[in-house]
């Protein structure tokens, strides 16, 4: 339990960003599962579209630390790579 005025204003803020880190990993996961879920249903022209707005958004998670930019760099990759196999 948090005794001094800092530890407990450190605990909130702490909460604070762990929702917000929640919830930009989940948005991150999502939009790579919507690009996966297009490609394999065959649908080319989709999976291009949700590609170019996951995009940003891996960017985005890269930039604010909850993913490694090598991590965001790998799934832009695979993705594209499937899409263009298509």
């Amino acid at each position: 339990m948090a005794n001094s005025a800092q530890a407990r204003k450190r605990a909130r803020q702490a909460e604070t960003h762990r929702q917000r880190n929640a919830s930009a990993r989940s948005a991150f996961r999502t939009a790579v599962k919507k690009v996966v879920y297009a490609i394999e249903a065959g649908n080319k022209e989709e999976a291009e579209t949700l590609y170019k707005a996951a995009v940003p958004l891996i960017d985005r998670t890269a930039g604010k630390g909850l993913i490694s930019a090598n991590k965001g760099a790998r799934h832009k990759s695979r993705l594209n790579s499937r899409i263009r196999a298509m």
